[in-house]
């Protein structure tokens, strides 16, 4: 056997072993967070290395003490859940409202200083998110939008708009302008050309621009703290969260039960939606 084949036998043992271990180390916690979330807190004491739980001891319990409102003696997290619904939907709808006319001036206009403003959406990047919360925060305290979901979901579209531009920016550089021209002779304006002809063929990057600004929004900590640490009633998911986590009384199956309720939204909408992301992000990616 040559040095080659040897070689190649290798590298294809250890490309198995390395997306094993990858998957594993991925869906691992998850199951047993997932576990944990269905048995009693007793039963945890017990037996706590127990990944997968007995069929006839499984409880949603947890989840009816979660969701429940405080005036029932739960932890209110089904209105965490629809605030960051709210939030999440808003902030990804405006921004690809936003992003869609953006990256297609970038690609089809031609103006000066377009390749410096194209370069611009990203400077955003150059800077940690904590440096800018702060300034961003007063300044919506000032205009009245500190402690409101409003405030919040504009707050997000900052955060989302400079990546979700340069991933819709390379996807329509390369879709001929041919196409275009075709259509100018055809008669269609602008407006017809990019909702008719670009936004169809852009959709693919378009519903991935989307699911990132829908993610980004759900997940959020530190703008969510800032704008809406004074006012409970307006807490995100990830803020009710973390009083399960700092909660001294909080058995940790509760905890489990909300960190699911915290993940699986973006499970589901990454599965439904996993062909379309994946085509996106590929062709955002061809050019730079």
């Amino acid at each position: 056997m040559s040095a080659v084949s040897v070689q190649s036998s290798v590298l294809r043992v250890l490309r198995v072993v390395v997306i094993v271990a990858l998957v594993a180390a991925t869906v691992l916690p998850f199951v047993y967070m997932l576990s944990l979330s269905f048995v009693r807190i007793d039963d945890l004491l017990r037996d706590p290395l127990r990944v997968l739980p007995q069929l006839d001891r499984i409880t949603t319990e947890t989840y009816r003490a979660v969701l429940a409102s405080e005036e029932d003696g739960g932890y209110g997290f089904g209105r965490f859940m629809r605030n960051s619904a709210v939030v999440a939907v808003a902030a990804s709808a405006l921004t690809v409202a936003l992003v869609v006319p953006a990256s297609y001036a970038l690609t089809r206009l031609r103006f000066a200083g377009r390749s410096q403003v194209s370069w611009l959406f990203l400077a955003v990047y150059l800077f940690p998110t904590i440096i800018i919360a702060v300034p961003v925060f007063v300044g919506f305290q000032v205009l009245g939008l500190g402690s409101s979901l409003v405030g919040l979901v504009i707050a997000y579209i900052a955060l989302t708009v400079p990546v979700s531009v340069h991933m819709l920016r390379n996807y329509l550089a390369g879709i001929p302008e041919s196409i275009d021209e075709a259509a100018v002779i055809d008669g269609a304006s602008r407006f017809q050309i990019m909702t008719r002809i670009t936004v169809p063929l852009a959709m693919p990057t378009i519903m991935s621009t989307a699911l990132y600004s829908f993610m980004i929004a759900w997940n959020e900590f530190l703008f969510a703290l800032l704008f809406l640490s004074a006012k409970q009633d307006l807490w995100t998911v990830s803020l009710g969260l973390t009083r399960l986590a700092d909660g001294q009384e909080v058995s940790k199956t509760v905890l489990m039960a909300g960190s699911v309720l915290l993940t699986v939204p973006i499970v589901i909408l990454y599965g439904v939606a996993e062909r379309a992301l994946t085509e996106g992000l590929t062709a955002g990616a061809d050019k730079g």
